[in-house]
């Protein structure tokens, strides 16, 4: 068989050719391609791994800030508790304390109303003990009951132990002032002069006196002279019944303050 060089040399140049034409349009641009795919696929990659990264990161700070987040309320949480805790305290010494002002106010005030009402039932009975005690000296010995204190009273200096009267005439002797009596009614002339001779007798001495009229005396008469006294009154004969009288008080007014 011959062969034709001529045609095999042609198609040898053509196929070269194609394969250039090949190479030159078809191979490159796809392998271009490809390489560009290649390099946007690491690139989208490298960007997910970028974008990965910095997920995890702001994960990481999501987390922490949360944790910071937690913490801080927690000691907000807490501090709000103590203060409130704090604050309720405060509000429950001040109502007790105030329960306790109301309370002590309100027992000052029944205690003082206790002691007005022992007052005035004590000065009444004074008073009806007195007109009682006047009315019947007056009806069983025609004498006053004022006439019947300044018999008292003498009748007291005569009674005196040898101390006291030691003393008393110590004091008349050393004293630079005018002796007093005090007694709870005004004396009339006669009873003043009849103290006055019982005084001078009891102290050997004359004895000069001033008088005042003093009700809290309860009926009595009193002598002073630099700080020593000598007195007699019914007050001690009402001692008991005023003694009683605040018994019988202070009992309500205990039972209201415990109440």
């Amino acid at each position: 068989m011959l062969i034709d060089w001529f045609t095999v040399g042609a198609q040898v140049l053509n196929f070269t050719i194609l394969v250039w034409l090949m190479k030159r349009y078809l191979y490159h641009p796809i392998l271009k391609a490809i390489d560009a795919r290649e390099k946007r696929i690491a690139d989208e990659l490298a960007d997910a791994a970028t974008e990965k990264e910095e997920a995890s990161k702001e994960r990481k700070d999501f987390q922490h800030k949360n944790e910071e987040f937690e913490t801080q309320r927690a000691d907000l949480l807490k501090e709000a508790t103590n203060e409130a805790n704090t604050e309720r305290k405060r509000l429950m010494d001040e109502a007790r304390k105030a329960a306790d002002d109301m309370s002590a106010k309100r027992r000052e005030t029944l205690e003082k109303d206790s002691r007005n009402l022992n007052q005035s039932i004590a000065r009444r009975a004074q008073q009806e003990v007195f007109g009682i005690a006047r009315k019947t000296l007056l009806d069983l010995t025609g004498t006053s009951l004022e006439e019947r204190s300044c018999e008292a009273f003498i009748r007291r200096l005569g009674e005196l132990d040898d101390t006291p009267k030691a003393q008393l005439t110590e004091s008349i002797k050393d004293s630079t002032e005018t002796a007093l009596v005090r007694s709870a009614f005004d004396l009339p002339g006669e009873q003043r002069a009849a103290i006055q001779k019982a005084l001078n007798e009891a102290f050997s001495a004359d004895i000069q006196l001033r008088y005042e009229t003093a009700p809290d005396l309860v009926s009595g008469i009193e002598f002073s002279t630099n700080g020593q006294k000598i007195a007699w009154s019914i007050a001690n004969y009402l001692t008991s019944l005023e003694k009683g009288v605040a018994e019988l008080l202070k009992q309500p007014a205990k039972t209201e303050a415990t109440s």
